[in-house]
C-alpha cells in the first residue's frame, strides 16, 4: 500500500536531501505565525496527510518514545549535513523525527512542516494526498524505526515501549496437557460489531474459552486422540504503552460492500488489565492504564479525515484559557465554542484601575459600560443564565457509561473503583489537535466519541505508574539535546527577525513630507520651487503610533524649523499640490485618523506659503478648464476646429468672474454637458442667472470643456433654447475669397456654416458684408465657384465641403452640370491685364485637349505672344479634398 514508503535506501535519500544547488521549495512570503494561547504547535496538512500529523502528535505526547528519540546522538544516528556524501551512514527517518519534535516543541510557530520527514519516507506529491489508513501507518513506521535503528542503542526501542505477548492455550479435559503458542503484538485489534464497549471486546477475547466438543474435537498430542479441550487466550506481557485498534470498518457480505460501524462503542479513562492476563499476583499498579491519546476518524469507509485528542502528561500546553472559560462546551456545543470573559476577571480589572478599592455596587455597572462599552446585563446575563440553567445528569443516567459491563452476571472488577470518564480537574489537559489547529478540551468530551461517524479509531493507554520526573512539567527543553537546541534557539531567532520585518512592512507607512519653505502658490496651486525630489521627504513610521510621535519625528527631522507646525493632508491634482484637513489629535493612532500608506502631508504654519495665502479644503481646490474658442482662419485651408488652452479656477470660483476672466468684453460659455470628451456634441449655454453659481456647483471638474464664444461667433447659438443648434464639428465656418473686389476691398472673408447652409445662401451672407455696394442687391450674377462644379442648390454637407474650405466667389452665373468653369489669372502686359474666367462646354473633346490650346480662350495679346513667353500653370485647387 506504501511502496517504499520507509525503505532506507540511503544512497537514495542523500541525493534527494540537502543536495548542494537543489531547487528549494518556494515558501510563503511572510513568515509562519506564532503559537497561539495553548502554546502548543500544530502539523500542517501537506493535502491528505491529516492521519500522519494524528499519529505523529501521539508520539510526540508520549514522553517516554520522544525522549528515547532523543538520546541517540549524532556519533549513532549521524547528521543531516552529511547526507549528501555518498560513503556516510545516515539514518535519516529518526534524524527528521528528532528534528520535528525539536520543532513541534520548541520553534515558535502555529504549525509545523512533514514535507522534509515525508521526503525522508520517499514520498512524492501524488503519495502525500493519499487517504491512507493510520492504523498501518503506525504499524509501518514502527517497522521502519525499527530498522533505521539497527546497531544503534536504541534498537529496541519499538519493542521496549510497545511489544507485548500474547499466550494462546489449549487445555485437554483428559490428561490435561497445555498446549501454547505465543503471539508477539505491538497493537491489539478489538471488535466493534455487536460489542458495547472495550471492556467487553478485551472480556471475549481472553476471558471467555472455546470449547472443543460433540463433534468438534481436539486431537491431543499427549493422548493421541481426539478429545474435549478448551481454548482461551490471555495477556502474558503488558508493554509501558497499549495501543488498541478498533475494528470500525467491516464487509457487508450481503450487499458486498464495505461499511463503516457507527454504533455506541464506550472505553474508560482508566483500565484495568488484570482480568485479562495471565499472571495476576502482581501488584495492582501493574495492571493499570490511563488513557492518553484517541485518534478519531470522522467521515466513510472510503474517506474521511482524522484528528487527535490527547493528554498532555508533561502539562506542557495552557489549557486554562487567560482570564476566561470555553462557554458553549458547558453547554454541550464544542464545535461552537466561544472564549467570554469572566465576570470576576472583569470586575477584578475594574476595581485594580481604581484608586479606592471600595465601589458601590450601582456603580459597578456604570464602570463596566465604560471599560467595555456594554452594560452588565447585556454582556453576561445571557450567557450565565444559560449554564446555570443547564441539568446534571443522575447517577442513572450516567449508569452506562460509568459502570464496568457485566458477562453473565459477573462484574470481572467488582474488586476496585468502577471504571468511568473523571470530571475536568488541574491535571488533566486535553488537546485537539487536529492538523494546524490547536484547542483545549475536556476530558468528558471523549464521550461524543463513543459512536457516529465522528468517533474514537485508535486508542492509546500508557501504564499508570509510569510517573514523570518534576523537572520535565512544563518543560519542552527537557531531554533536548544541545545541537537541537542552538538550532531552534537560531530558528527563533530568524523567525523573530522576519516577524519584525513583516510586522514593519506591514504596520508601517509610506509618507511623503512636502516642506513649505520648498512651495509657492501660483496658479492657483502650490507647486514646488525646485525639483519634486529637492521639495519632499520620505518618512516611514508605524501605523500604530500617534499623532504626536509623527510630529516629534518631523521636528527631529527638521532642526532648523522654527514656530507652529501644522500637518496637513495634501493631494496632487492636476493643478499642481492642493491642502485639504488638518491633522488634529496628537493623542491619536495614525491609523485611527486615517493616515494611510503613501499620503501626502504638508508641512507648514497653517496660514501661508511664501507670503502668499492659501485657502485650504475641498471648496477650494484647483480645478483644471480646457478652454476652447473657434479656430481663426488658416490660409492652407486646414484650419483647425478649436484653439484649446487650460486655465485653473478655484472650485468655489463664481461663473461670472470665470466669464470675465476669459471674455472680457463679453461673451456666451457654454459647456460640454457630456463630460471631459471635447468631441462630445451636447453643448449647453451658461445663462446669465448661472453666472452667481460657482464652479464646483455647476459640476466643473478637472478636464472639464468649456467653449467661449465671442460676439461675432454667437450666431451658432440660440440663447433662448440654450443649446448650440448651428455649431457641430464636421463644419462651423468657410473662408470665400472674392475674385471680384476692388484693390480696398477685402480679399478673404470668414463666414459661419452648418451642415445644411446652401451655397446661395453663403453668397447672400457674403454680400451682406464687404462686398462692393454696387454688387449687394446684384448677388444672383455671382455664383461660388467650387471644383469640380456642382449644382447650386447642393447643401454645404452634399458638396462635401469641410470646416476651413476655401471657395471662390467669381462672376457670372454658375456653369451647369455639364460645364467645366475654368479661372485664369493672366500675367500683367503693359495694361495689367486682368484675372478672366471662361466656361466651356465639358465634353471628351474638351477633356482631351492640351493645356496650350487653351490659349485660345485667351486674350489677344495672349494668343498673339511667342511660344515661350507665356504658360499655363494650376495656381490654386479650391476643392478642400
Amino acid at each position: 500500500m506504501f511502496g517504499n514508503l520507509f525503505e532506507e535506501d540511503f544512497s537514495f535519500i542523500s541525493n534527494n536531501h540537502c543536495e548542494k544547488g537543489k531547487k528549494s521549495k518556494p515558501r510563503d512570503s511572510e513568515p509562519p505565525a506564532p503559537r497561539d494561547f495553548t502554546n502548543l504547535s500544530g502539523i500542517k496538512n501537506q493535502g491528505g496527510t491529516c492521519y500522519l500529523n494524528s499519529l505523529l502528535q501521539t508520539l510526540l505526547f508520549t514522553p517516554e518514545f520522544r525522549e528515547a528519540l532523543f538520546s541517540l546522538g549524532p556519533e549513532e544516528l549521524g547528521s543531516l549535513d552529511n547526507s549528501s556524501k555518498p560513503d556516510a551512514k545516515v539514518r535519516i527517518i529518526p534524524l527528521q523525527l528528532q528534528r520535528l519534535f525539536a520543532q513541534l516543541l520548541l520553534l515558535d510557530q502555529q504549525a509545523a512542516s512533514t514535507t522534509d520527514l515525508t521526503e525522508s519516507f520517499g514520498w512524492n506529491s501524488h503519495e502525500e494526498m493519499r487517504q491512507h489508513d493510520v492504523q498501518e501507518l503506525n504499524r509501518i513506521l514502527f517497522s521502519a524505526l525499527e530498522s533505521s535503528l539497527v546497531g544503534t542503542s536504541g534498537h529496541d526501542l519499538i519493542n521496549r515501549l510497545y511489544h507485548g505477548i500474547v499466550v494462546n492455550q489449549i487445555v485437554c479435559k483428559e490428561c490435561k496437557n497445555i498446549s501454547e503458542r505465543q503471539e508477539d503484538f505491538l497493537d491489539l485489534t478489538v471488535a466493534v460489531k455487536g460489542v458495547a464497549g472495550l471492556e467487553e471486546a478485551l472480556w471475549n477475547m481472553y476471558v471467555e474459552e472455546e470449547y472443543f466438543e460433540n463433534e468438534n474435537l481436539y486431537r491431543c498430542g499427549a493422548c493421541d486422540k481426539l478429545v474435549e479441550a478448551s481454548k482461551s487466550a490471555k495477556l502474558r506481557k503488558l508493554p509501558p504503552f497499549l495501543t488498541i485498534s478498533l475494528l470500525r470498518f467491516n464487509f457487508d457480505f450481503e450487499k458486498c460492500e464495505r461499511y463503516k460501524e457507527t454504533s455506541c462503542y464506550t472505553f474508560p479513562i482508566q483500565i484495568n488489565l488484570r482480568p485479562f492476563c495471565e499472571q495476576t499476583e502482581m501488584d495492582d499498579s501493574e495492571y493499570m492504564y490511563e488513557l492518553f491519546s484517541v485518534i478519531i476518524h470522522k467521515g466513510g469507509c472510503y474517506g474521511g479525515h482524522y484528528h487527535v485528542y490527547i493528554r498532555d502528561v508533561d502539562e506542557l500546553g495552557n489549557w486554562q484559557l487567560k482570564d476566561g472559560l470555553i462557554e458553549d462546551e458547558a453547554l454541550g456545543d464544542t464545535e461552537n465554542a466561544k472564549v467570554v470573559e469572566n465576570p470576576l476577571v472583569v470586575l477584578k480589572g475594574i476595581l485594580s484601575e481604581e484608586e479606592s478599592k471600595q465601589i458601590p455596587v450601582d456603580q459597578l455597572g456604570q464602570k463596566l459600560l465604560e471599560k467595555k462599552g456594554v452594560s452588565w446585563n447585556k454582556k453576561y446575563r445571557k450567557e450565565y443564565g444559560a449554564l446555570r440553567k443547564i441539568p446534571f445528569k443522575s447517577d442513572s443516567q450516567g449508569q452506562d457509561l460509568q459502570s464496568p459491563p457485566r458477562k453473565n452476571d459477573v462484574q470481572w472488577n467488582s474488586e476496585k473503583k468502577p471504571t468511568r470518564l473523571r470530571d475536568s480537574s488541574a491535571g488533566c489537559h486535553w488537546f485537539d489537535l487536529n492538523d494546524s489547529k490547536v484547542q483545549p478540551i475536556k476530558e468528558k468530551d471523549i464521550e461524543k466519541q463513543f459512536q457516529g461517524k465522528e468517533s474514537a479509531y485508535m486508542l492509546f493507554y500508557r501504564k499508570s505508574q509510569l510517573k514523570r520526573p518534576p523537572e520535565a512539567r512544563g518543560n519542552p527543553r527537557y531531554q533536548i539535546p544541545e545541537h537541537l537546541l542552538n538550532e531552534m534557539n537560531a530558528a527563533n531567532t530568524e523567525l523573530q527577525k522576519k516577524r519584525a520585518e513583516c510586522d514593519s512592512a506591514n504596520n508601517g507607512v509610506d509618507l511623503h513630507l512636502h516642506l513649505s519653505s520648498c512651495y509657492k502658490f501660483h496658479n492657483g496651486a502650490l507647486h514646488p520651487s525646485l525639483t519634486w525630489k529637492e521639495s519632499v521627504v520620505d518618512l516611514t513610521i508605524d501605523r500604530r503610533k500617534t499623532l504626536g510621535d509623527l510630529r516629534q519625528s518631523v521636528f527631529q527631522m527638521l532642526e532648523s524649523w522654527e514656530g507652529d507646525m501644522i500637518l496637513s493632508i495634501a493631494k496632487p491634482l492636476p493643478a499642481g499640490l492642493h491642502l485639504y484637513q488638518i491633522l488634529d489629535g496628537d493623542e491619536l493612532t495614525l491609523d485611527g485618523i486615517g493616515l494611510a500608506d503613501g499620503a501626502d502631508v504638508f508641512v507648514w504654519n497653517g496660514k501661508e506659503v511664501g507670503g502668499t495665502k492659501v485657502m485650504t479644503g475641498p471648496d477650494h481646490a484647483p480645478v483644471v478648464v480646457n478652454v476652447l474658442r473657434l479656430a481663426e482662419y488658416n490660409e492652407g485651408g486646414r484650419g483647425q476646429h478649436f484653439t484649446e488652452s487650460q486655465h485653473v479656477f478655484s472650485c468655489s470660483t463664481k461663473l461670472g468672474d470665470l466669464r470675465r476672466a476669459l471674455a472680457p468684453l463679453g461673451g456666451i460659455i457654454l459647456k460640454n454637458g457630456s463630460g471631459p470628451d471635447k468631441e462630445a456634441k451636447n453643448w449647453e449655454v451658461f445663462h446669465e442667472e448661472d453666472m452667481k453659481e460657482t464652479v464646483k456647483s455647476v459640476g466643473l471638474t478637472d478636464g472639464c470643456s468649456v467653449l467661449i464664444l465671442d460676439s461675432h461667433d454667437q450666431s451658432f447659438v440660440n440663447v433662448s433654447s440654450g443649446n448650440l443648434t448651428a455649431f457641430t464639428y464636421d463644419i462651423s465656418w468657410l473662408q470665400v475669397k472674392n475674385y471680384c473686389r476692388t484693390e480696398e476691398e477685402e480679399k478673404h472673408v470668414k463666414i459661419t456654416a452648418t451642415i445644411e447652409t446652401v451655397r446661395r445662401l453663403i453668397v447672400q451672407g457674403y454680400n451682406t458684408g464687404s462686398f462692393p455696394e454696387k454688387l449687394k442687391e446684384a448677388y444672383d450674377v455671382l455664383h461660388v465657384s467650387v471644383l469640380p462644379e456642382v449644382p447650386e442648390d447642393y447643401t454645404v454637407k452634399e458638396a462635401e465641403l469641410k470646416m476651413g474650405s476655401l471657395l471662390g466667389l467669381c462672376r457670372g452665373k454658375a456653369p451647369t452640370s455639364t460645364q467645366l468653369f475654368l479661372y485664369f489669372i493672366v500675367g500683367s502686359d503693359q495694361n495689367g491685364s486682368p484675372e478672366m474666367e471662361i466656361v466651356v462646354e465639358e465634353t471628351a473633346s474638351v477633356k482631351e485637349v492640351s493645356l496650350g490650346a487653351f490659349k485660345s480662350f485667351c486674350p489677344a495679346w495672349v494668343r498673339s505672344a511667342a511660344p515661350g513667353e507665356l504658360c499655363l500653370r494650376p495656381v490654386h485647387h479650391f476643392k478642400s479634398h
